[in-house]
C-alpha cells in the first residue's frame, strides 16, 4: 500500500495547472503556506495536482470553511498531495459561496457551490477517462456528499467524507435541537435543500460506497450527522465504511493526529484501494 501519511513540502506546491470554470479574476488565497484561506472567491476554478506516477484515478477535492470561506491548504492542497502519493490526480475545487457578494452588486444564490461542482464534473468528463472519487472535509464533505447524489454523466466510484455537516444543519433535523439557522439565508437554504444521509430525503442518499471519518466529541459538527448517514445507508442497503474517533477534534484533517484518528489516513487509503478495485 502507498504511504498514507503526508510530509508537507517547505514551500507551497504549485498546481500543474489552474482551470477557470467561470468568469472573473484568478483567485488569490490569503495567508501563508500551509495555512492559506480563500476569503473572497472571485471565480470558480480547479487547481490540478498530478500524481508523480501514471494516475490510476482522479479525485475532486472539496475544502471546508463553513460556506463562509475555503480552507485552501489544510483541507484542499494537502489532501491533494496525499492523494497524489497514492497514484491519484487531484483537482481542488475553489467554489463560490452561497450568500457571498457577487460581481454585480448582488449575492450568489443558495446553490452556487453545487453549480460550480457541476462545472467541475463537466470539465473532468472532457478528459481521458479515469475512475473518479469525491473527497471532502468539513463543509467540503457536505458538498462532496451533494455531488455524489447528482445525476451526472461523470460517475464516481465513491465519496470520502470527514467531519462534515451533512444533514443535522437542516432546519428539520437540527442537532442539537433548537440550533439557530445559519446566516446568510442562502447558506441555510443550501443545507435545507441537501440533507445528505436522511432516509426520508432520498435525493440525498449517495448511491456509491461512502467512507466516513468523524470525531466523537466534535462540538462544531455533532456526531449525529454521521449517525444519521450510517442509519440511512443501513436502511437503503448502502455501502458505508464508518470510523468514529474519541480523541479527535473538529478539523483534524491530515495534521492533528494525536490520538486514534492517526489511523484514518491508512483506513481511507485501504478503502480507496477497495473501491478502485
Amino acid at each position: 500500500m502507498p504511504n498514507p501519511r503526508l510530509v508537507l513540502p517547505v514551500e507551497a506546491p504549485t498546481p500543474d495547472h489552474v482551470i477557470a470554470l467561470s468568469d472573473g479574476a484568478p483567485n488569490a488565497p490569503e495567508g501563508q503556506w500551509p495555512d492559506r484561506v480563500h476569503k473572497q472567491v472571485t471565480r470558480a476554478e480547479l487547481s490540478a495536482f498530478k500524481s508523480p506516477t501514471p494516475a490510476r484515478a482522479r479525485a475532486l477535492v472539496y475544502g471546508g470553511g463553513g460556506y463562509i470561506n475555503l480552507v485552501h491548504d489544510r483541507e484542499g492542497v494537502e489532501v491533494a498531495l496525499w492523494l497524489n502519493a497514492q497514484g491519484i490526480d487531484a483537482y481542488v475545487l475553489t467554489h463560490r459561496q452561497p450568500g457571498q457578494a457577487d460581481a454585480d452588486g448582488g449575492v450568489w444564490p443558495y446553490d452556487i457551490a453545487l453549480n460550480d461542482g457541476l462545472k467541475a464534473l463537466d470539465y473532468l468528463q472532457s478528459l481521458t477517462p479515469l475512475p473518479l472519487l469525491h473527497v471532502g472535509l468539513s463543509s467540503g464533505g457536505h458538498l462532496a456528499g451533494v455531488m455524489a447524489c447528482q445525476d451526472h454523466a461523470q460517475k464516481a466510484k465513491g465519496v470520502l467524507i470527514a467531519y462534515a455537516p451533512v444533514n443535522a444543519n437542516h432546519r428539520d433535523y437540527k442537532a442539537p435541537a433548537g440550533k439557530p439557522d445559519y446566516p446568510p439565508a442562502e447558506k441555510q437554504a443550501f443545507y435545507d435543500a441537501w440533507p445528505i444521509g436522511i432516509a426520508g430525503e432520498p435525493h440525498g442518499i449517495p448511491h456509491m460506497p461512502v467512507f466516513l471519518a468523524y470525531a466523537l466529541h466534535d462540538q462544531i459538527v455533532p456526531i449525529d450527522h454521521a449517525l444519521n448517514l450510517i442509519k440511512a445507508m443501513q436502511q437503503t442497503g448502502g455501502d458505508v465504511d464508518a470510523h468514529i474517533f474519541p480523541q479527535a477534534l473538529h478539523g483534524f484533517a491530515l495534521r492533528e493526529l494525536n490520538g486514534t484518528h492517526d489511523q484514518w489516513p491508512s483506513l481511507a487509503a485501504r478503502w480507496i484501494d477497495k473501491v478502485l478495485g
